[in-house]
């Protein structure tokens, strides 16, 4: 069976002799200042719902699905005339309200995407976010800058199973151990790493432990193409 696919140009044979064949983007937290806006908004939803939602509750949800993160919700506050998914709806629109003004982009988001792109490797956002929103909130890199995009609601499991990232790999015709993800959270991390990608984790809100063969960075800023065909030349 086909999948859909949002692929902006052919990236079958990109002829370069690289052993980089592509890299792969988380967006929330990673290309784009968005977590406190999740946070927010499941916060005013919470309350509304009777309940109090703390940096804990917030923690402990970076980088869900939607759905999880409303049957979260339903089980902090008891509001079980709501189905995860009704939960889930109801913090999108929440979410999509506070993105009319924009999200900021992470320091050096921008500049890796339009280095990649003129490199000519491969780039794909793998996000946990739904494709309904995806077009706002990446607006100030621009959706049209990736090769192609995972939404969250596109996938059999979303993160941190591995699936977001196979499908990455797969749609673009590339073995997952030759591509690099960016990842800012645990459940992200294990999705990438699980996948088989080489994994950099670049933690924003939220501590990620150590794991065998994750590398870490402080930020994206600096990140060149050298440093990235460095990470995969013993695949």
């Amino acid at each position: 069976m086909s999948e859909p696919s949002t692929l902006t140009r052919d990236t079958s044979d990109t002829g370069t002799g690289r052993r980089l064949q592509a890299v792969l983007l988380d967006m929330d937290g990673t290309l784009i200042e968005s977590e406190h806006l999740w946070g927010e908004a499941e916060a005013e939803l919470v309350a509304e719902l009777g309940g109090v939602w703390t940096p804990r509750d917030h923690e402990a949800n970076v980088g869900n699905a939607a759905e999880p993160v409303g049957r979260y919700i339903v089980a902090l506050t008891g509001a079980d005339h709501l189905t995860p998914r009704q939960v889930a709806d109801l913090l999108y629109e929440k979410f999509r309200t506070k993105l009319e003004g924009g999200a900021q982009l992470r320091p050096g988001a921008k500049e890796l995407v339009d280095m990649l792109s003129q490199a000519g490797v491969p780039v794909v956002l793998v996000t946990s976010t739904e494709r309904q929103l995806i077009q706002a909130a990446i607006g100030g890199i621009g959706l049209d800058s990736f090769d192609d995009s995972v939404a969250g609601d596109e996938v059999e499991a979303n993160k941190p199973h591995p699936d977001p990232y196979l499908r990455a790999a797969r749609r673009l015709g590339v073995e997952p151990e030759r591509c690099v993800a960016f990842e800012d959270s645990v459940v992200g991390v294990a999705s990438a790493a699980d996948a088989g990608c080489v994994t950099v984790a670049v933690p924003n809100h939220v501590e990620i432990p150590p794991r065998e063969g994750v590398v870490f960075r402080d930020s994206l800023v600096g990140v060149d193409l050298d440093w990235l065909e460095s990470l995969v030349a013993d695949r």
